[in-house]
């Protein structure tokens, strides 16, 4: 069955549609701190050190090829929009081929380079065998990682969010209940926590497949669907690839904002650590409404109703806006509240107040750029949204971070404000490119635009 996501009043499609995107990242998100949480409580640092740095890897990894699955979601969405049954079975038939080559290709090189993997994350001697053997066990478990995301894009371009929010939720739950038993029952460490995450999304992907064989998708598909075809393969990769290598990119300068603030001492690293936990779970929600945006905008875009898809971006200006004036505001406020929820060290609580304040305002200015790129994604135009990251990061973002720490020593502030400036930034890129686009008449490339 194929949701119309083209009818019914846009505002509640909108908020029906993005909260099993939330509901979903925020189950990722939870099974991620779940697995920390387990095996601190029983095992020591070393292996603690291990899993994190491992799921950071994995993390990176994860979000890279949830970008370039959506590349199949907007080609997926606009097909459905209009209702082209045969025109979707192709794009789903060569996405299932083209990532099946990928997810084999990516595990072979990846267990490779395991070990310098490893190094590059100047990984605790202490801590290199068991970092090791959770990215050997995960990087063996990519195949399944793949497979449950572009199970996702599929239902997703199809308008459907609820499915895979079912998926992540047995896997969340499979991941905990093995957490326990392996780490805590048979002591396995950090090999144990790996096996859970692996088993744990082993059994998503076989429930997703035992789904699709009773409920079918509905299309008309033949071998002819699954044999690669250039101009299809294309469609996919214009639009997933430059959301992959941004969102890497992404990863990558978290990365380095947190090898900046770890040269600043334990105390320092520890608040900035912390901050950077909660502002992932602030940005479920603009995330969520980046990647709702871009499954509506292509549906409307494939039926035609351009004045559907301008409204949908300016719903979502308005909810992610609504959203980071009340977030920012309670940060502002009331960080300590947030602090002491993960630490009970005063200087760590002073330290990351001081971080958290000046970073949640950027949850008001990343709602705007968020919801331009899932527009620009929906649109093809997801190169846009490469641009203005690329340009944010390299020009405002690291560079910002590395002088606020270096100017301002006795305070995180300044450091923290590194990130909404980053967002002002991306946010007026997005702008100027919307109106020279549409000067051109060039804002929907897929219907010659």
């Amino acid at each position: 069955m194929s949701y119309d996501l083209t009818t019914g009043n846009l505002f509640r499609r909108l908020i029906s549609f993005s909260l099993p995107y939330f509901l979903s990242y925020f189950m990722q998100s939870l099974y991620g701190l779940v697995d920390l949480f387990v095996i601190g409580l029983y095992n020591g640092t070393a292996t603690v050190a291990a899993v994190s740095i491992g799921s950071q890897v994995m993390h990176m990894l994860t979000v890279m090829i949830v970008g370039l699955a959506m590349g199949a979601t907007v080609r997926i969405g606009f097909a459905v929009g209009q209702k082209d049954q045969e025109r979707a079975a192709k794009t789903i038939g060569n996405s299932v081929t083209f990532f099946a080559c990928f997810a084999l290709i990516c595990m072979v090189l990846l267990l490779i380079c395991t070990n310098g993997i490893a190094g590059l994350m100047q990984t605790p001697p202490e801590s290199m065998k068991e970092t090791i053997q959770y990215l050997r066990i995960c990087f063996a478990g990519i195949p399944f990682v793949v497979a449950y995301n572009v199970i996702s894009s599929i239902f997703r371009g199809k308008g459907d969010s609820k499915t895979p929010m079912v998926f992540v939720a047995i896997a969340c739950f499979v991941n905990i209940v093995l957490d326990f038993l392996l780490i805590g029952g048979f002591h396995w460490g950090a090999v144990g926590a790996a096996w859970g995450t692996v088993l744990a999304q082993a059994v998503s992907v076989g429930c997703a497949l035992l789904w699709l064989r009773r409920r079918p998708l509905g299309f008309p598909f033949y071998k002819e669907s699954f044999r690669p075809k250039a101009a299809v393969l294309k469609e996919i990769t214009v639009v997933g690839g430059p959301i992959a290598l941004q969102d890497g990119l992404i990863q990558v300068a978290f990365l380095l904002i947190t090898v900046i603030a770890n040269t600043r001492g334990v105390t320092i690293a520890a608040g900035v650590g912390i901050v950077e936990k909660i502002i992932s779970f602030l940005f479920l929600v603009p995330s969520s409404m980046l990647s709702s945006i871009s499954a509506m905008t292509a549906q409307n875009i494939g039926a035609g109703k351009f004045v559907r898809v301008r409204k949908t971006l300016n719903y979502g200006f308005a909810i992610c806006l609504a959203y980071g004036i009340i977030v920012s505001a309670y940060c502002w406020f009331f960080p300590e509240t947030l602090l002491r929820l993960f630490s009970d060290d005063p200087d760590v609580i002073i330290y990351g107040c001081q971080y958290l304040s000046a970073y949640a305002l950027d949850c008001v200015f990343a709602g705007i750029h968020f919801c331009f790129s899932g527009y620009y994604c929906g649109c093809g135009h997801s190169g846009v949204s490469f641009f203005h990251n690329l340009i944010s990061i390299m020009f405002v973002r690291i560079p910002g971070t590395y002088l606020a720490a270096q100017v301002f020593p006795a305070s995180l502030f300044p450091m923290g404000l590194a990130a909404p400036y980053g967002s002002i930034l991306s946010a007026l890129i997005c702008v100027i490119f919307y109106f020279v686009l549409k000067k051109r008449g060039r804002l929907y490339p897929m219907m010659g635009m």
